[in-house]
């Protein structure tokens, strides 16, 4: 087995990323892989949010417009640091509410039914909220059995032509994830949209289990809207604000949620009864900003522009094959499936293993120092992480798995989801 140590410790010897780990607080003895799903707090992220809490002690109210960072303009300051992660222009990108919020204000200001089109296109396979937000909004229309779900052949992955199909003259609008939460699959994402625009039908994505860890060029793609957590690989912290990104085409609409925020700023205090939309992304907005829960974003964005989307990528993917050349290797006959497509065109930031005893699994890991997280009915998704995990967190990791194979020590854990994982 020392071959596969030798060629971690090889690999991390020309990581050019490796600086950033010892910028994250790691516990003692744990090799975290679940940062697809919360990712590490980091001392960048610390700070920023000290340095905000510092500005309300120093300036009060007055910290809405002085200092270094302004709260009054925060979401946009935010928006525009996010930019380039989703390959879009500033006044498109914005830091607000929450992941399903923004699907509400987005799919509710773009969607534009009619008779004879007004069915809403997703997939078998989404993450529920986006689900539960679509069926309300169809409900709130009056088309209740307007959903339209893509089905997935083997039950982790989603046939780009199979989702081209049922774009039919019915459909007004179309919703899917990036990267299929589960499986770990990327959609492709310019097609789907060239196609959708062929048949005027416009397209949105969540970008959830993708912000952070996949370059996106949504502008560039001609993408309509799409919305995102900040939390997962971003780091931005439990509950950190969403964001979202809708093509300037569209910002003469009128939002369908509309709050003081979502404002022209210039008139904002004018405190008239009359709406007066912002020109750009900041109509997107609805109500007072929550900015303890931005400040994080503020330190921990700024590694990622130092960092650069192209080179975290490709240590993503190379830490992700890393994994799967190992698990396939020494965990030969115990009945360990990947289920993440091998391709880089078609993987994002983690890997979906099956086993039938995935539950006790994932809590013997847990017991062992490794963090990765349960999904029914049989999976255990790893991520690791390209910021603050090295390949020999990789190596140690699929030893650990192989102990608990070997010995069989699932069978000392209960066989059932835990109330988060």
């Amino acid at each position: 087995m020392n071959e596969w140590l030798d060629r971690a410790q090889e690999k991390d010897r020309e990581d050019k990323l490796a600086k950033y780990k010892k910028e994250f607080y790691l516990g003692e003895a744990i090799h975290y892989m679940d940062g697809n799903s919360l990712g590490l707090m980091s001392r960048p992220a610390e700070r920023s949010l000290l340095d905000v809490m510092e500005d309300w002690k120093q300036h009060g109210i007055d910290g809405w417009t002085r200092g270094d960072r302004p709260w009054f303009y925060m979401s946009e300051r935010l928006g525009e640091m996010m930019a380039d992660l989703v390959g879009a222009d500033a006044h498109e990108v914005l830091a607000t509410n929450s992941t399903t919020m923004n699907i509400h204000q987005t799919v509710r200001t773009l969607y534009q039914p009619t008779d004879d089109r007004y069915r809403i296109l997703v997939d078998d396979l989404n993450f529920p909220s986006d689900i539960y937000a679509v069926q309300s909004i169809l409900d709130d229309y009056g088309h209740s059995d307007g959903m339209v779900k893509v089905p997935s052949d083997d039950g982790h992955t989603l046939s780009t032509e199979a989702i081209i199909d049922r774009m039919d003259e019915s459909v007004a609008l179309v919703l899917l994830p990036s990267v299929l939460y589960r499986s770990g699959q990327v959609l492709e994402m310019k097609k789907l949209t060239e196609k959708a625009h062929e048949k005027g039908i416009l397209i949105g994505f969540d970008l959830c289990h993708s912000i952070g860890s996949v370059p996106h060029e949504l502008k560039k793609w001609g993408v309509d809207f799409a919305m995102w957590c900040t939390y997962k690989h971003l780091n931005g912290g439990p509950g950190s604000v969403g964001g979202l990104y809708v093509h300037e085409r569209h910002h003469n609409l009128a939002v369908s949620l509309k709050g003081w925020f979502g404002n022209n700023k210039e008139t904002q205090f004018d405190m008239a009864h009359t709406f007066d939309q912002a020109r750009d992304i900041s109509q997107y907005q609805v109500g007072t900003p929550h900015i303890f829960s931005m400040a994080p974003l503020l330190g921990s964005l700024k590694m990622f522009q130092e960092a650069g989307m192209m080179n975290i990528r490709r240590k993503s993917l190379e830490l992700t094959s890393f994994m799967m050349d190992m698990i396939e290797a020494v965990l030969e006959g115990h009945e360990v499936e990947i289920v993440t497509p091998r391709a880089h065109a078609h993987r994002g930031g983690h890997i979906l293993i099956g086993h039938p005893k995935a539950a006790g699994i994932n809590a013997a890991l847990k017991s062992k120092g490794v963090i990765p997280d349960f999904r029914a009915p049989n999976y255990v998704r790893i991520a690791p992480v390209a910021l603050y995990n090295s390949f020999e967190d990789v190596h140690h990791t699929v030893m650990i798995l192989k102990e608990i194979m070997d010995d069989r020590l699932y069978e000392q854990f209960d066989n059932k989801r835990g109330v988060i994982a």
